[in-house]
């Protein structure tokens, strides 16, 4: 049923039975894209978890990470140990391959949000299921927000870590070190994306994981992602994911947001410019009518989601420092 599942929602369909019982729990469809999984046997270990993709509809290398998953816990190879909650994010813009169909999903996640479209819609809607989710389970609460980045990156699997004032716990830095997360980037104030919401709103273990490049379905290399299907089978068993030393990562933090303030605005640098490269003391980066021109000082700064042609108002790059250890 989990494969017909995956397959039907993203076919624009909705199966016959709506729940129903699976090799070691059972499952609970709450909504198009959304389905809960619950053990019949809860392990000391699980958590509360939370997986979601598509939130961009270009993004395929996750949700074919996740069909992987949901196949072997058909068919009995994983033991559903924690209670898990799937989530297939903008629907409509999966099906058409394209990043949203009239707005950025993930930006709209915040309780006070009352805009009206589609989008905006299916935003409450997700928030809703997080809330539900995390009511009805004690487990200490995870979520875990999958993406592949529009360009390249000197660190292709990297994670951003939300905003928000509970501090992330010391066992993350080590799954996601043996995960094959290259890079760590602290977020400097509120982003309202979804892994925001559950660290924000709810207190969770949460991080938006980037899992290299954007590719149409079947042209992802799910090979290099194999540590990462090994951290999530752990999770969702309820048992102990592998660890690795944190120093193996980069941890960078954020030291300025371009923003772009006027329609006379650019970015000084080559579109394709990967994630993370890095620009020396007097590098002009960016020049906007209103606000001027951006040039680094006092030290080098590395350029995170750069993008010239985001709307008025809106952040055109992330620049960022590297750090020693991880910001808790």
């Amino acid at each position: 049923m989990l494969a017909e599942w995956l397959d039907l929602t993203l076919d624009g369909e909705l199966p016959s039975d709506t729940q129903g019982r699976l090799p070691f729990g059972r499952y609970v469809l709450h909504g198009p894209g959304i389905l809960e999984l619950t053990p019949n046997s809860l392990q000391p270990q699980a958590r509360a978890v939370i997986v979601s993709v598509g939130i961009h509809g270009n993004e395929t290398a996750p949700i074919e990470l996740l069909g992987e998953l949901l196949a072997r816990l058909e068919a009995g190879l994983l033991r559903l140990g924690a209670p898990t909650l799937i989530i297939l994010g903008n629907l409509p813009s999966i099906r058409a391959g394209q990043r949203f169909c009239e707005t950025n999903l993930n930006r709209l996640f915040r309780r006070d949000q009352d805009e009206p479209g589609d989008e905006p819609q299916r935003a409450r809607e997700l928030m809703a299921a997080v809330d539900g989710f995390y009511a009805r389970h004690s487990q200490p609460r995870l979520h875990y927000d999958l993406h592949t980045a529009i360009r390249d990156s000197r660190f292709p699997r990297f994670a951003v870590e939300p905003y928000a004032d509970n501090g992330i716990h010391a066992e993350q830095w080590r799954w996601l070190a043996a995960a094959d997360i290259q890079a760590v980037l602290h977020q400097h104030q509120h982003s309202w994306t979804f892994s925001h919401y559950s660290k924000h709103y709810h207190q969770a273990q949460a991080f938006t994981l980037e899992l290299g490049k954007v590719h149409p379905f079947g042209e992802n290399d799910l090979a290099v992602l194999r540590p990462m299907r090994q951290l999530l089978e752990a999770l969702i068993e309820g048992r102990e994911p592998p660890g690795a030393d944190p120093d193996a990562m980069k941890f960078f933090t954020v030291a300025h947001e371009l923003m772009r303030e006027s329609e006379d605005f650019r970015l000084c640098f080559p579109d394709d410019t990967p994630n993370f490269s890095e620009f020396d003391v007097g590098t002009r980066l960016a020049c906007d009518a209103k606000a001027g021109e951006f040039i680094v000082t006092e030290q080098p700064l590395a350029v995170v989601f750069p993008n010239a042609h985001v709307e008025l108002g809106a952040r055109a790059a992330l620049l960022v420092r590297a750090t020693t250890t991880p910001q808790n």
